[in-house]
């Protein structure tokens, strides 16, 4: 044989192995959408998983979301009081405007916070959010008009929260690829514990110290645990972004993946947190005692601590968006069933753990879902934007089901099912971005 036909025949046989390892690449994406995320260059990185700093950074980050996302949680505690006390002469749906606002920028700073994150990392954000959220809660406990609850505790609270919410996250997803979901919901189960805590430890402080020093102890313990997540949350080394669009992160609303679950997102957000808001007084409405209102509100965040680790965990082996879709589905459904029917304080209880279990998993999973379709450079703002994305359904829901409750006249049943039917929308609609990464019903993704 020639030595042309050898450089003929070897040229063809690469060529084939080209044809065939690109075949097989496409179909890996198909069947695994973690595959989105890295490309050669960045194949080291890929492989390095968890290290002291990575654990440490979950640890400051449960810290984090313990103090922030848990004591907002419990703002339900926060509406019960000042309807009875400060701002007893307020109807329930103005009074909701102070946690709405809170939520909407806290998702609303995303964005900045998001970008910001990518260029300078975690700490100088996280330690400007900890001077915010710990001066917002005390000049909440000075406050005594709504206007001044609104600036502190809806405005000023809020972006302290973003500020810490956002980095801690993301640095956790900056961590891991393997067990991302995992680690994510391990951080994330600190704000269901916060939930936990926080209602108790204040309903007792309030009766015991006062509103004023109750609040104020909160604030001084959440400042302590906040400075240390600011001195162990650390972001692992990232490849920098190219000067273009891409870097802003601009170009996800191109993506139909992305825009489909901020859609979902959206509609889930705007009715998730309803029953956080109203369970204290739908438990005081059918004529449980105050304190064990607070009680099922404590309940209904223990089952979000659950919620945040276990279909976090089972996510990294069966897919993330196959966790989210479902979870956030039956979230809805038990709203329509379970707490149209819950008329005793057993059945009220049986509602809160599982409604806190399957509205935890949506916290915990859309962190991960978020990262799994984005470049490892623009993790930060990407997961920043989808939360500016889903702030104002987020921003609307409390207010909403308070008109509907007046409205109704007292009755909860409009509220409860414009909460569901939200919910449920919201999952269809995750449902399709799923599809539209794998059409394979069953998939792996």
């Amino acid at each position: 044989m020639s030595d042309i036909e050898k450089q003929s025949q070897v040229a063809d046989s690469r060529g084939r192995i080209r044809d065939s390892t690109s075949t097989y690449t496409s179909s890996n994406v198909l069947s695994s959408a973690d595959e989105h995320l890295y490309d050669s260059s960045s194949s080291s990185e890929s492989s390095v998983e968890g290290g002291t700093k990575a654990y440490l950074t979950v640890f400051g980050a449960f810290l984090a979301l313990f103090c922030t996302f848990g004591l907002m949680n419990a703002f339900g505690t926060f509406q019960a009081w000042y309807t009875a006390h400060q701002l007893d002469t307020l109807h329930a749906s103005t009074i909701s405007w102070i946690g709405s606002l809170q939520l909407w920028v806290f998702f609303f700073s995303g964005g900045p916070v998001g970008y910001l994150f990518d260029k300078f990392g975690p700490r100088m954000l996280m330690g400007v959010g900890t001077l915010c959220y710990v001066l917002s809660i005390m000049m909440t406990s000075i406050s005594t008009q709504y206007y001044q609850y609104i600036l502190a505790q809806g405005v000023l609270f809020g972006l302290g929260v973003g500020l810490l919410f956002y980095p801690s996250l993301s640095s956790v997803s900056t961590h891991f690829v393997k067990y991302r979901a995992t680690a994510t919901g391990i951080a994330v189960s600190g704000s269901g514990l916060g939930g936990v805590v926080f209602p108790i430890m204040l309903q007792n402080l309030f009766e015991r110290v006062g509103f004023g020093w109750g609040t104020r102890i909160v604030g001084l313990l959440c400042g302590v645990l906040c400075g240390i997540a600011v001195f162990t949350v650390t972001a692992s080394a990232r490849p920098k972004a190219k000067p273009s669009m891409q870097s802003t992160g601009l170009h996800c609303l191109k993506d139909s993946r992305y825009m489909l679950l901020a859609a979902g997102g959206s509609l889930v957000a705007l009715g998730c947190f309803i029953p956080y808001f109203y369970i204290v007084d739908y438990a005081q409405s059918l004529g449980i005692s105050s304190n064990m209102a607070f009680i099922v509100l404590a309940v209904m965040n223990a089952g979000g601590v659950c919620g945040r680790v276990a279909p976090a965990i089972l996510s990294d082996s069966l897919g993330r968006f196959n966790l989210l879709a479902p979870t956030s589905f039956i979230a809805g459904l038990l709203v329509l069933v379970s707490w149209t029917f819950a008329d005793t304080l057993a059945t009220l209880l049986i509602f809160s753990v599982l409604y806190g279990f399957f509205s935890g998993a949506f916290i915990s999973v859309v962190t991960p879902c978020i990262a799994q379709i984005s470049e490892i450079h623009e993790i930060g703002i990407r997961i920043g934007l989808m939360y500016s994305i889903i702030s104002f359904p987020a921003l609307v829901g409390g207010p909403i089901a308070g008109l509907i409750l007046a409205s109704n006249h007292g009755s909860y049943n409009g509220m409860i099912m414009f909460t569901g039917t939200s919910i449920i929308a919201g999952s269809l609609l995750i449902f399709g971005a799923k599809l539209l990464i794998n059409p394979r019903v069953f998939a792996r993704v």
